[in-house]
């Protein structure tokens, strides 16, 4: 088992860099969550996307170091390699030139596929997925919703570094996002 949960954080982290780096960032898109976070460090800051990553989701790991042990253990190595390759692979975003809508729809399906292949194997990047079971647990709204409204958040938040129209195309890559996620979830629910 724990051969197949380092292949799929390689293979997910690999999927979620590659549509970040060749698909969000030349247009400026944004995902939710930490990522999206990471993205709006990046356009103010120009600060790497994966060591932003890092940076963001410290308080969160402390947190689940002394509260949610698993989860910290089952996330560590994901937020660190899918940071590593966001960053190493940071040259695909002046390679592949493409329109931003079928950006939007292949980044979108790639980060989705790729966060939804981590969780199947019950690791991920952790982030904001703590964040939203913390407010689950204290509050009884469903943590799918609650990931949902963090991922709107993050978007609003990025509306100054992105305008309008990118805005509304990032609302189509968190819901592209979210979709392949569940799907990929989904299929190994019910295997």
């Amino acid at each position: 088992m724990l051969f197949k949960k380092s292949i799929a954080i390689m293979v997910g982290s690999f999927m979620l860099a590659v549509g970040i780096n060749g698909f969000l960032v030349p247009h400026h898109l944004l995902d939710g969550g930490m990522i999206g976070l990471a993205l709006i460090a990046h356009y103010y800051f120009d600060i790497q996307a994966g060591l932003a990553m890092i940076l963001l989701s410290v308080p969160l790991f402390i947190y689940a170091w002394f509260f949610k042990r698993a989860y910290f253990y089952n996330s560590l190595h994901g937020l660190f390699v899918s940071s590593l390759l966001i960053d190493w692979l940071s040259p695909l975003r002046t390679l592949l030139q493409m329109p931003i809508l079928p950006s939007v729809i292949a980044g979108g399906l790639l980060i989705g596929c790729g966060i939804g292949l981590m969780l199947r194997f019950d690791t991920s990047t952790g982030g904001t997925d703590l964040l939203a079971h913390i407010i689950s647990k204290a509050s009884s709204i469903n943590a799918g919703i609650v990931i949902f409204m963090i991922d709107g958040m993050v978007v609003i938040i990025g509306y100054q570094a992105i305008g309008l129209h990118t805005f509304l195309y990032s609302c189509g890559v968190i819901t592209i996002v979210g979709a392949a996620t569940a799907i990929t979830v989904y299929r190994k629910q019910n295997e």
